[in-house]
């Protein structure tokens, strides 16, 4: 063989090994950039959310009349589980209430139809002047977008083809292989913790919520006003607000940590703010049952189906009575006042 015939065979393969390269990235999209979808990548791990998502949004077809934003606990909230809404849940993992504004913007600019009502999964935790004074925004990863060949460049990156390949095992088993699993509809599922592995996580997380966030609590003094900034900037849009639910262990750390006052002091600002909230972070029938969650704070896909329907009708038959209370500022008071008594 000469040379050239040498080079020339090795410049095909080179070709044809990159091509396959790319063609079996763009197939599995663990990206979410190209929106095929198939047996071999309905189990999808959780590489970057704000990112997945953000690409979803900006290059798949986006039409929701309802937008949900929250933490990871909200992730876990399956959207199709509301009635008479179209939902998308944008819930991203540690998302602070600074970067609310920008959720909604960027998702109000790219949807082909009004988006008329958002929702907000709020979680206590985040109330506190070291989780939410920082000045966060999704506009970073948004930005990125709008590169030229944005969508191709990467394409037999490395990184990349590893995560579809882990994608394409984790499909083949067809069964959640990660502490986040996603479909291609965006529907987030996790496995199923033993007993004593999820007293072991919880127990964990009570050491670390005790001695990370509630210890010594510094309620953020501009959080109201954060809050109230969302109604001025989207004046003609219905917001949802609920409390995110952790398990009665965690919320009784909470307590003991001496950090209540500042609990109560958050239900009554974001009651003044939005009018009512459904507060499912409480007492409660599901916060007492430690086996709905899989670390404390955590909750299983089940629970986010209760905290839809809640959300989205009148008197579900299947969410217990006393889980996600309605409190406004007819009722807040003696409602509190109830809940000490527990």
């Amino acid at each position: 063989m000469t040379y050239k015939a040498w080079a020339i065979k090795l410049v095909v393969i080179l070709i044809a090994l990159i091509a396959g390269i790319g063609s079996f990235n763009y197939w599995m999209d663990p990206m979410w950039m190209y929106g095929g979808a198939h047996a071999f990548n309905d189990v999808q791990d959780t590489i970057n959310e704000r990112q997945q998502k953000t690409n979803h949004i900006k290059f798949q077809p986006f039409s929701p009349d309802t937008l949900l934003i929250g933490s990871s606990r909200s992730t876990y909230i399956n959207q199709y589980e509301f009635e008479d809404m179209d939902v998308y849940n944008y819930s991203v993992a540690n998302m602070s209430v600074q970067e609310y504004e920008s959720y909604i913007q960027f998702a109000k600019e790219n949807s082909d139809r009004e988006i008329k009502t958002v929702i907000i999964g709020l979680d206590f935790f985040k109330s506190s002047l070291p989780e939410s004074k920082a000045a966060l925004s999704i506009y970073p990863y948004a930005s990125t977008l709008d590169k030229p060949f944005v969508r191709w460049k990467n394409l037999i990156s490395y990184d990349l083809t590893r995560y579809s390949y882990y994608n394409f095992i984790a499909s083949i088993k067809n069964k959640p292989e990660f502490v986040r699993t996603y479909d291609r509809k965006n529907v987030a599922t996790t496995f199923r913790l033993s007993e004593e592995e999820a007293a072991e996580e919880l127990q964990k997380k009570i050491e670390k919520f005790t001695e990370t966030f509630y210890g010594e609590y510094q309620y953020n003094p501009n959080y109201k006003n954060i809050m109230q900034n969302l109604i001025d900037k989207n004046p003609d849009t219905k917001f949802i607000i609920y409390t995110t639910p952790v398990s009665e262990p965690l919320f009784q750390a909470l307590i003991d940590s001496g950090a209540y006052p500042h609990y109560e002091k958050w239900l009554h600002e974001m009651v003044d703010v939005f009018g009512e909230v459904y507060n499912f972070m409480d007492i409660n029938t599901v916060t007492k049952d430690t086996s709905n969650y899989f670390d404390g704070h955590h909750f299983y896909p089940e629970v986010g189906t209760l905290i839809a329907h809640r959300l989205s009708m009148n008197n579900p038959p299947d969410v217990p009575e006393d889980f996600g209370k309605k409190i406004s500022s007819n009722n807040i008071d003696e409602y509190l006042k109830k809940l000490h008594q527990k």
